[in-house]
């Protein structure tokens, strides 16, 4: 079964800082970009952050810039995103996804597997 596991979210203070994992089982991400989205309530899905499956090119967008770290191993088949500096406006479901195609960064169309989603919640 090819799947996408998130884990590593939770509540932390405004302030603090997250590491989440993406993880996948049934096939390598070593051909892969790997990309960071995010849904809030009420609120449409938005991309976060993305990386190339060499990892060479990233991606953040303007809202997590300088606070948020994308990076990941292959050799383990793991991607994270290491968050500081946590505002409450980042409280949102965080979901990693995988494409074949490239360096697509934030077309979500273009991702062929999803993972299940992790709570992020960013409160005092």
């Amino acid at each position: 079964q090819l799947q996408l596991v998130e884990s590593g979210g939770g509540l932390v203070q405004p302030g603090g800082s997250l590491r989440l994992s993406c993880a996948a089982s049934g096939f390598s991400l070593d051909y892969y970009a790997i990309g960071w989205f995010r849904q809030a309530p009420g609120k449409e899905r938005e991309g976060v952050s993305c990386i190339s499956s060499s990892g060479g090119n990233t991606n953040y967008a303007d809202s997590v810039k300088g606070r948020f770290t994308i990076s990941r191993d292959n050799a383990k088949n793991t991607v994270y995103l290491q968050m500081n500096s946590l505002r409450p406006e980042d409280t949102a479901v965080y979901y990693c996804a995988a494409t074949p195609r490239g360096y697509v960064c934030y077309d979500s169309t273009e991702y062929d597997y999803w993972g299940q989603g992790t709570q992020v919640t960013v409160s005092s």
